[in-house]
């Protein structure tokens, strides 16, 4: 069923897919002419083999055609006899090659024919064997994780007693006393500049008790300075 036209109807309404109202409930034409409905589509085949029968009663084999077919030289051949005759060098090889000749045997049916296969057992089995099951009685007596802990601590003991044994066979730790004994006095540093009105002026304030006391709190921080940090030696202790 088609939507009604309206006016003349031209014969390129009919070959035109823009012009062409589709119809209800079938396909839109595309405007194309076919054949009738007797004609044959495909190519029309001329071979005449004579079908199945022809096949079964009479099976047709093919030869390997050998003729003006000349065999090919076997370099494998010839570079073996070269190195049996004491050749080689490439140049000798080279000179041996041209010199003789050696030729490939040519192919035969038997040549392709297949060797037949190996026999295999009737009660072979392909495939990949399954993994052993998990026994479960260990998985519920957490006997695994038992087993990781027994293996750390095995190891923990192992390391401990490589530390202990390289510990002893070490070098003996510095104290304050032999870095003491190491170190060397700092040199005293220079007196600071002073304008020549101010040099005999001695201190404004004086906290030690005598000149005694003085020079004894001096040469103690002297000494102790090696083993302080900063650069006035009045810092923390480097050994703890």
């Amino acid at each position: 069923m088609e939507s009604p036209r309206v006016g003349v109807v031209r014969e390129s309404m009919l070959h035109r897919p823009l012009l062409i109202k589709p119809a209800l409930g079938k396909t839109k034409s595309r405007g194309l002419s076919y054949p009738g409905p007797d004609f044959v589509f495909g190519t029309a085949t001329t071979v005449q083999d004579g079908g199945v029968p022809e096949a079964i009663s009479s099976w047709h084999t093919h030869t390997m055609s050998t003729r003006n077919r000349e065999a090919e030289r076997d370099f494998i051949a010839l570079n073996r006899e070269g190195v049996k005759s004491g050749l080689v060098t490439a140049k000798e090889l080279q000179q041996y090659r041209a010199t003789h000749d050696i030729r490939q045997q040519p192919l035969t049916r038997e040549g392709f024919r297949r060797s037949a296969p190996a026999r295999i057992p009737a009660d072979a089995s392909f495939g990949i064997t399954n993994r052993p099951s998990t026994p479960i009685s260990e998985l519920i007596e957490y006997k695994y994780a038992q087993r990781w802990l027994e293996e750390q601590q095995a190891k923990d003991k192992i390391l401990q007693a490589h530390q202990h044994k390289k510990a002893q066979l070490g070098r003996i730790q510095d104290t304050r006393t032999t870095l003491l004994r190491k170190s060397r006095p700092l040199p005293e540093a220079p007196s600071m500049w002073k304008m020549p009105r101010f040099q005999q002026v001695g201190p404004a304030l004086d906290t030690f008790r005598d000149p005694e006391a003085r020079k004894k709190a001096m040469s103690t921080h002297h000494s102790e300075s090696t083993s302080r940090r900063g650069i006035l030696g009045q810092g923390t202790y480097t050994v703890d």
